[in-house]
């Protein structure tokens, strides 16, 4: 009989591979029996006017978008270059801030709110200031010891620079202020000519200070920012550069593998595990780890295109037909297990598989991952298509 996965709501993340410390709008904490798995959001907040150029609700035409996407090319090292700086700065500045996230989306918004603490090289603090169902005030302490996998400021880091490079048109266009800082301006523009994000990074360090995603109809769907920013003594470590409280309770995030590489985590698909390459919304594998439950191995997978990023847990096993925390429903015509109050983390059983979405995507780019990923027929299906099988046998045996 196979293991039983069951999700809990509360965990914290235990980011050690490129990806912001905070992935999802409203976190999920999945545990598995003998290990905590989660995910949080990114940040929003107050931006500045200046910077903030409008974007026409309206939108470009298709041509008009084109031209001018073509012009913004010549900007496209430069902006690539300060995107690359603000990722290392995240991982050799010495500083301390709050992060503030806010999403929006068609059922309403969220906002997240979080202190960071980071040293030169070393560890970082967070502490989630926003407690709720999915969440705990518990601080949590990074788990990358060598700078070798930072988690980044705004969700910047080398890995999603790399991606957003590849996904997206990439142009500096100017200066700006955030924070009541001087700032470097960068935007990304999709194919079409629209306008897919905008960072603001600070003019004096790279550090990123706010950053902005944009629909395909021009509309702002997230607002991110790094704000009350003061750098610190690199002497310091995080801990004690925190305040009692978040050091008390920072705490390791437990016995998951250092990165794999793309390679590695391909050929776990000869073990049995589904591992895809690329999933809808252009979402590439980037990322990912593992580790060692009481119910066996989980996997963590990364998936990105520089700004959306989904996680996904594969575990071999079965969800029981309730969970506390969790309520059933349906996406892409499937039923799963959502997580409450958020509803943006979402786990079923699929094929003797156990596979947990988290991600800070767009609604149809959510929608498009799970319904791609397998999944179990209604109740009764593999029985009928047994009989049904049968009977075809049946009548393609000449001698029966």
């Amino acid at each position: 009989m196979r293991p039983v996965f069951t999700p809990v709501t509360r965990a914290r993340h235990h980011g050690r591979d490129g990806r912001s410390p905070l992935v999802l709008v409203a976190a999920l904490a999945v545990a598995v029996p003998g290990i905590l798995i989660s995910a949080c959001s990114s940040q929003s907040g107050s931006g500045t006017a200046a910077g903030r150029d409008a974007v026409t609700a309206d939108g470009r035409a298709a041509t008009a978008g084109r031209a001018a996407l073509a012009s913004r090319r010549p900007e496209a090292v430069r902006a690539v270059r300060l995107l690359s700086q603000a990722a290392q700065a995240a991982i050799v500045t010495s500083y301390q801030g709050q992060e503030v996230v806010t999403r929006w989306s068609e059922g309403g918004g969220s906002v997240l709110v979080s202190s960071v603490w980071h040293v030169s090289g070393g560890q970082t603090v967070t502490q989630t200031m926003d407690a709720g169902a999915s969440f705990s005030s518990q601080s949590y302490l990074s788990s990358d010891t060598d700078s070798q996998s930072p988690e980044g400021v705004l969700g910047v880091t080398a890995p999603l620079v790399q991606l957003l490079e590849s996904h997206y048109v990439v142009a500096y266009a100017g200066t700006g202020s955030a924070d009541n800082r001087t700032a470097q301006v960068v935007e990304a523009w999709r194919g079409d000519g629209s306008i897919a994000a905008r960072f603001w990074l600070d003019d004096a360090t790279k550090l990123p200070l706010e950053r902005e995603v944009f629909d395909a109809a021009a509309h702002v769907i997230s607002q991110d920012v790094f704000i009350d920013v003061s750098f610190a003594d690199p002497g310091a470590s995080p801990q004690q550069a925190a305040p009692a409280s978040a050091r008390v309770s920072a705490a390791s995030q437990g016995p998951w593998t250092d990165p794999l590489s793309r390679h590695q985590l391909l050929a776990l698909r000869a073990r049995g595990w589904l591992v895809p390459s690329e999933l809808p919304g252009g979402l590439s594998l980037f990322t990912g780890a593992q580790t060692q439950a009481g119910t066996g191995t989980v996997l963590d997978l990364g998936f990105s295109d520089g700004l959306s990023v989904v996680s996904v847990f594969e575990q071999h096993g079965n969800l029981p037909d309730t969970m506390a925390g969790w309520r059933k429903t349906k996406v892409s015509g499937h039923a799963v297990f959502a997580a409450e109050p958020d509803q943006r983390s979402l786990t079923w059983s699929g094929r003797g598989t156990v596979y947990t979405v988290v991600a800070d995507a767009p609604a149809q780019t959510v929608d498009a991952v799970v319904g791609a990923l397998p999944h179990d027929g209604p109740a009764g299906f593999w029985k009928r298509m047994s009989r049904g099988i049968t009977r075809l046998a049946s009548w393609a045996n000449p001698f029966h």
